[in-house]
């Protein structure tokens, strides 16, 4: 009854209009509401302050600067196996696997398609058809900026408005297409492993999304929007570079092309993830388009 009840509240609250107010709260510099809300939530989850490059909590200009906070050089280590495929952030695994038949896998009884998920354009997700998906949950205590799994030079950014579900094992398992539906941002990437996507998935509360070459990501209508970058704007990253962040957290959505890469064997739904370690490894040399 519980479960049944959070999913109904889901789908009768305003969406947009709570999470435009928490990101009010969240980007104040008010300081009789950013600092008592900050050190509340420290406690709350058992923030590591000491691996943060400013270790006060009072100290950050807004919740969200504090909530997207960078961390000291060397706390987050980087795999430098040769072929590593590295995760993207901290958090833990929702669900790996293969893409099938176009589509990617929910929760028990549940997934979504391919095509919805990149925003509806065949020409990018046909690159990722019968390939590897994997998705990772941040949750509030985790560190909030995301990395490049693997090196490569930006394509493409999609912006897809959608629904501000809350992401969550509940909403996994009884919100149909769930990451298909909510907000996200969708950027693709040449790899040495091929084509790779990374899919930043918005969520109920979260004030914005944002990449470090296009900042915060404001829909300016309800409508698609694709960005495709060429020679005369190179974007190009290494392994582990961060490429963006989430203001109050959620999902980010790994995706690779058939037979590129291998998923680490141990890796499944709860996998406890950091960034940096290795999540898998590229198949071989030859697979770079």
């Amino acid at each position: 009854m519980k479960d049944k009840l959070f999913i109904a509240f889901q789908y009768l609250v305003p969406q947009h209009g709570l999470s435009r107010l928490a990101g009010w709260f969240a980007n104040t510099s008010i300081g009789w509401i950013k600092n008592p809300m900050t050190r509340w939530f420290v406690k709350q989850y058992g923030i590591n302050m000491n691996e943060a490059l400013e270790t006060d909590p009072s100290a950050y200009a807004s919740f969200n600067d504090f909530f997207t906070r960078a961390l000291k050089d060397g706390a987050r280590p980087i795999c430098d196996e040769e072929r590593a495929i590295v995760f993207p952030a901290d958090g833990a695994i929702s669900q790996i696997g293969d893409i099938q038949y176009g589509r990617v896998f929910q929760a028990k009884g549940q997934d979504y398609s391919l095509l919805e998920l990149v925003g509806g354009d065949e020409s990018i997700a046909k690159p990722f058809e019968d390939g590897k998906f994997a998705v990772v949950y941040l949750s509030p205590k985790d560190y909030h900026r995301v990395h490049m799994p693997l090196g490569g030079t930006l394509k493409t950014m999609t912006h897809v408005p959608g629904d501000l579900f809350s992401v969550n094992e509940t909403t996994a398992d009884n919100v149909p297409r769930l990451f298909a539906r909510n907000e996200r941002v969708v950027c693709t990437f040449d790899t040495d492993a091929g084509p790779m996507a990374l899919i930043l998935v918005g969520a109920m509360i979260v004030a914005s999304i944002e990449t470090v070459w296009a900042g915060q990501i404001t829909p300016e209508a309800r409508t698609i929007k694709t960005i495709r970058y060429g020679s005369r704007k190179m974007h190009k990253f290494n392994l582990g570079d961060e490429m963006g962040r989430f203001k109050l957290g959620s999902t980010a959505i790994v995706l690779f092309g058939k037979d590129a890469i291998n998923w680490s064997e141990h890796l499944q739904a709860g996998t406890p993830t950091r960034m940096g370690e290795q999540m898998g490894e590229i198949n071989s040399a030859d697979t770079a388009s």
